[in-house]
């Protein structure tokens, strides 16, 4: 490792620091990119060793077991963003390690329409591609125009948006973990009224702060299932407010875990359990997690298709 990457190669990485929930134990290894073309030449180097290794960006929507990460990690500090005026509508391209919030906040102030639903949104814009992140009633799968993106197989290119394979906060992409990386996106927007377009990113701003916890929280837990709502699911199973070691489900909204000081992951996997396993019991729902759960969990791993059985 120290051969491909020389100086820049960290040694035993806690990953807390570079999560939003602080909670993660230590990478065997941390390599930062701070360019789409550093990310795809760390990608291949990785792949060309057979290394096992994973992109971290924003460290929201993940939560890294106790015991670290066996492998690499390659944190995403591509950030390059670039707005392209063109007759009638005005392209933006971004790099994957970009804040998706900052990109979309930078739209607004221009006055572009069509991410207003991110101005609120944590991660990374290749998190959100990855993820098919959304809020407000918009989401990526609707607002991307194309995702710049590096194959297993060394191949690289720009996609479509039809051909991400998009789904409720999921993606081809997603659901072939180890086999892409995504280097960019590319958002095609309108024209509007900047007093209004702030209007609209002011209220959703209001919302999130009336409806989201602050602090150190991972996201949205579970996914939202057809026609309901996973933290109203969890509120109506008495939950909300439920701790187990420095873990808490959210007293503002039942969806939200939160990091209250010294949390563990295993006291977050606990409450997913406990949440889980309650809802599926008194309301016959088994809602499916849109965390991800990476690093070495050992037998106590839980994966999101273990958690909606």
């Amino acid at each position: 490792m120290r051969e491909l990457f020389g100086e820049t190669l960290r040694v035993g990485v806690p990953l807390a620091r570079y999560t939003s929930a602080r909670i993660g134990g230590r990478a065997d290894y941390l390599v930062a990119a701070g360019s789409a073309d550093e990310l795809a030449g760390a990608a291949q180097k990785l792949w060309a060793e057979n290394c096992r290794f994973m992109v971290l960006g924003g460290g929201s929507n993940v939560l890294v077991a106790d015991a670290g990460y066996r492998g690499a990690v390659v944190l995403n500090r591509a950030r390059g963003v670039k707005v392209l005026p063109e007759e009638g509508r005005t392209t933006v391209q971004a790099e994957s390690g970009a804040s998706l919030g900052t990109v979309a906040r930078q739209c607004v102030e221009q006055g572009l329409l069509g991410l207003e639903w991110a101005t609120t949104v944590p991660g990374t814009v290749g998190g959100a591609v990855f993820g098919n992140a959304g809020a407000h009633g918009g989401d990526t799968a609707g607002s991307l125009h194309m995702a710049e993106i590096l194959h297993h197989s060394g191949e690289r290119h720009w996609g479509l948006a039809t051909d991400m394979g998009f789904d409720y906060r999921s993606s081809r992409l997603k659901r072939e973990p180890g086999q892409w990386v995504v280097l960019g996106a590319e958002f095609r927007l309108r024209l509007g009224r900047r007093v209004e377009v702030r209007k609209t990113m002011t209220e959703f701003v209001r919302h999130r702060k009336q409806t989201q916890p602050p602090g150190a929280s991972i996201g949205s837990m579970f996914k939202n299932p057809p026609g309901d709502f996973a933290g109203r699911l969890i509120e109506a199973a008495g939950l909300k407010g439920a701790r187990i070691g420095g873990a808490e489900i959210s007293r503002v909204h039942a969806n939200f875990f939160v990091n209250l000081g010294g949390a563990r992951a295993t006291d977050v996997l606990a409450l997913i359990r406990l949440a889980h396993g309650e809802v599926l019991r008194q309301s016959k729902v088994s809602l499916e997690l849109e965390v991800e759960l990476v690093g070495e969990w050992g037998s106590e791993e839980l994966t999101n298709n273990q958690t909606s059985k």
